[in-house]
């Protein structure tokens, strides 16, 4: 599958040079825009891998659209472009989202390293999201469960692990998760002692 990527920049011979040669190189590039909040509002729709956002641009600048798609979306990778090497751009960047730099004028030599590593790094970032909502799904299920055990317990007497082999039984025979029968058990118990 190739990578998806959405150019944003003012100059419009930058956008047709970037994307022959990130077409060359075997890159889809699924959308330009003239600033920002093109910019913005091609990244929702489209959801590309990545979006090359110049920061110098009207309307809204570079940075800001990073910010704001990074804020919308953190599973596109934003790599920046500028004709400024600026250290204060790139600290500022890397505060949102930015996972490359790029400094005018582009090269393939240089272009294309940046957008490899920038694709690698993003889906890295996006397994770390997907399992630290992993993660908190499953605390989440775990404080339910507790909750609904701690009911059972407290309502039949019950001992910890009994109360689980309860929740587990139900499960298997109503065909549901444990979660789901925990939940229930939590409702139950709120409706009846309001």
């Amino acid at each position: 599958m190739s990578i998806r990527i959405v150019i944003a920049d003012d100059e419009s011979i930058t956008r047709m040079d970037l994307r022959e040669i990130l077409e060359m190189q075997g890159y889809e590039v699924v959308g330009e825009a003239g600033d920002g909040i093109d910019a913005v509002e091609l990244c929702e729709s489209l959801h590309p891998d990545i979006a090359i956002l110049d920061i110098k641009m009207p309307v809204m600048d570079g940075l800001t659209a990073a910010r704001v798609i990074h804020e919308r979306n953190a599973q596109i990778g934003i790599v920046m472009l500028t004709a400024f090497n600026d250290r204060q751009f790139v600290e500022k960047a890397g505060d949102f989202g930015v996972v490359g730099y790029l400094v005018k004028p582009v090269s393939s030599a240089s272009l294309t390293p940046v957008i490899e590593i920038a694709a690698r790094r993003n889906s890295e970032m996006n397994e770390l999201r997907k399992e630290l909502a992993q993660q908190k799904q499953k605390l989440e299920d775990r404080k339910i469960i507790d909750r609904a055990k701690g009911i059972l317990m407290g309502q039949n007497q019950m001992s910890e692990e009994k109360a689980y082999e309860y929740l587990r039984s139900v499960s298997m025979n109503k065909r549901k998760t444990i979660r789901e029968v925990a939940q229930m058990i939590i409702d139950t118990d709120r409706m009846m002692n309001g």
